[in-house]
């Protein structure tokens, strides 16, 4: 019984630490924040925007992440996010789910041809955090699963 709880124990540590090692947390220098994801599913670093708010990467079948702050110039707040984009008439654009809390809203939808995920979080220090997750269809059932870990690492300083 010792052994085959120092054994579980070993594959324990050994799966955690393949984890962390497949993950990178990104740390926006201009907003502070962070976000941890896959970085062998998103392995493409896009060009960095000039103004410094964010940051994204690409995977090679198609999807994408964008890590990234904006300064919260109107005081938007979740529910007034969450109004907005429902009442958006962009073409291609449909809010299938969404979900607000005190300092925090989640989207998700179609946009255009791809399933989209999102997730703010409205800071006391007047910046809204967001991560923005895309991916096609086809390959829903690879991404699913990965958005909510991601959407839960967002964080600001």
């Amino acid at each position: 019984m010792r052994r085959l709880f120092s054994i579980m124990a070993s594959l324990a540590t050994i799966t955690a630490t393949a984890a962390v090692a497949a993950s990178f947390t990104y740390v926006n220098a201009r907003f502070g924040t962070v976000c941890t994801f896959p970085d062998e599913i998103f392995s493409i670093r896009e060009a960095e925007p000039e103004n410094g708010d964010g940051q994204q990467w690409s995977s090679p079948d198609g999807a994408s992440l964008i890590c990234s702050g904006i300064l919260n110039i109107d005081d938007d707040t979740p529910k007034g996010f969450v109004a907005a984009e429902k009442a958006s008439k962009e073409p291609g654009y449909k809010i299938t789910y969404s979900k607000t809390g005190k300092d925090w809203a989640v989207l998700s939808g179609i946009k255009g041809e791809t399933i989209f995920y999102e997730r703010r979080l409205f800071g006391k220090d007047g910046v809204i955090r967001t991560v923005w997750i895309d991916y096609p269809p086809a390959l829903k059932a690879k991404y699913d699963p990965l958005v909510g870990a991601i959407a839960d690492s967002l964080k600001g300083p």
